[in-house]
């Protein structure tokens, strides 16, 4: 039998010991006054001091939860650590625990010591102090099992260091590795000031479709599925372009959707199929305005990395030969580059017969974002989705379809508009300092590992 196994067998016999004393190992609900985070803010309002005898008074009774981090005996006294949920970029969420035999009782502290293991969760109730090392420490007065681990934490047996294994089971990732938690609390705090920044210049966030009949608003090739119920092949969507769209002809004037787009590409360390879009969209806005506005809110992200104004370099002056990918990864300061080929942008208005009024982002080598002074004309659209198809017919799965339907209803009438699509998650690998994709999508798309 190897280690692991060993363990797990090990602290299966644990579980059961917690049975036979009438304790219910996986517990439905804890109950807590404070979290830890909460607890050592308020430590001075809440802590007390130890009498001779070494017992905690003139404190407030608190109860904290949370997974036991580290244990270390000495005699008739423990220390532990307990973790939950509540560490943030700026606090945290582990906080020390110190249980003293003739305070809990025997039966009390044996049983914790004998069956409680790193990744326990437990429930304990206390009063606050400062040990002689000045470490905010909770004494413990009762405690009981809130869920019993039956595989050990990765550094108690092998370490978490390979970065596949990492990214197949990140939630021992996030448990063992704080910089890599961090960088998804980064995450969200991006997505929270990006929805604060949008919203408080008039913006509605709105929600569109993720299948849809037609894959539109980009060139990528989709992923098809089929519903059943209708009979009817729909695609997951490359991109919510044209449903947004279709709002401003409805009548809304600023709208944006922070959403999930699936195309069935290459991956590398900048693309993975499934990923967060930001798409927003303004009426009587062109492109000029929006590259403007998009400056803003970067800059209102991080003003060291995006700081204005951006550089603006023509397309045709920097790419050759369609090498965009070799052209663009020489850019590090942030750069539009505007004024693309009509023929590669067929949902973007002309400037003239041969550039279109469109602009892609590029910071140190990574296409940010994409955007452009939005065709409303429904006639020139007719004929560019016309040649899209010919491309189609052609081989190249890339190619936009035809959507008479969003032809449809620019022939009602949509106003002058601008819109961009931003990446959220190359968004975040440059303001988390991160070297790829994998690194700040909690689950990125991976293939099964295959069992030995």
């Amino acid at each position: 039998m190897d280690n692991l196994e060993e363990i797990r067998k090990i602290r299966i016999q644990k579980l059961e010991n917690f049975k036979k004393m009438g304790m219910n190992p996986y517990t439905a609900i804890a109950c807590f006054t404070h979290t830890n985070a909460e607890a050592l803010d308020n430590f001075k309002k809440l802590s007390g001091v130890p009498d001779k005898n070494g017992v905690v008074q003139k404190s407030e009774e608190i109860t904290l939860v949370g997974r036991v981090r580290s244990l270390r005996g000495h005699g008739g006294s423990t220390f532990c650590h307990i973790e939950d949920g509540s560490t943030t970029l700026t606090a945290s969420g582990k906080i020390q625990l110190y249980l003293k035999k003739d305070l809990i009782g025997d039966a009390n502290y044996d049983l914790f010591i004998n069956n409680i293991d790193l990744g326990d969760f437990i429930e304990v109730k206390g009063k606050l102090f400062l040990t002689q090392k000045g470490e905010k420490t909770l004494q413990v007065f009762s405690w009981k099992i809130l869920t019993k681990a039956i595989l050990p934490l990765p550094s108690e047996w092998y370490g978490l260091e390979d970065v596949e294994e990492r990214s197949r089971k990140r939630y021992l990732d996030l448990i063992m590795n704080k910089e890599v938690r961090d960088k998804f609390l980064k995450r969200s705090k991006i997505i929270k000031e990006i929805r604060k920044f949008l919203e408080e210049n008039g913006f509605l966030e709105v929600e569109t479709p993720m299948l849809q009949t037609m894959a539109g608003g980009a060139k990528a090739k989709p992923f098809k599925t089929h519903l059943n119920a209708l009979d009817m092949d729909l695609y997951l969507r490359i991109a919510p372009e044209l449903y947004l769209k279709r709002l401003l002809v409805g009548g809304f004037d600023k709208v944006y959707e922070l959403n999930r787009n699936f195309r069935n590409e290459g991956m590398d360390r900048e693309h993975n199929p499934e990923f967060t879009m930001l798409e927003f969209y303004a009426a009587y806005w062109n492109y000029e305005i929006m590259m403007d506005f998009t400056e803003k809110l970067l800059n209102s992200l991080n003003n060291k990395l995006f700081q204005r104004p951006f550089k603006r370099i023509e397309y045709e002056k920097i790419v050759k030969n369609g090498d965009e990918k070799g052209a663009f990864g020489k850019i590090k300061e942030s750069t539009f580059v505007i004024n693309h080929p009509v023929e590669i942008s067929p949902l973007a208005k002309k400037l003239n017969e041969k550039q279109a009024a469109r602009f892609q982002l590029i910071v140190n080598g990574i296409e940010l974002a994409n955007g452009f002074s939005e065709l409303n004309d429904p006639a020139d659209q007719a004929e560019r989705f016309k040649a899209q198809e010919i491309e189609r017919k052609s081989g190249n799965e890339e190619a936009h379809q035809y959507d008479k339907d969003f032809v449809e209803a620019l022939e009602y009438g949509m106003p002058p508009a601008s819109g961009i699509g931003i990446g959220i998650d190359r968004l975040t690998v440059l303001l988390t300092d991160s070297k790829t994709l994998r690194e700040i999508i909690l689950f990125p798309t991976m293939k099964p590992k295959e069992n030995e």
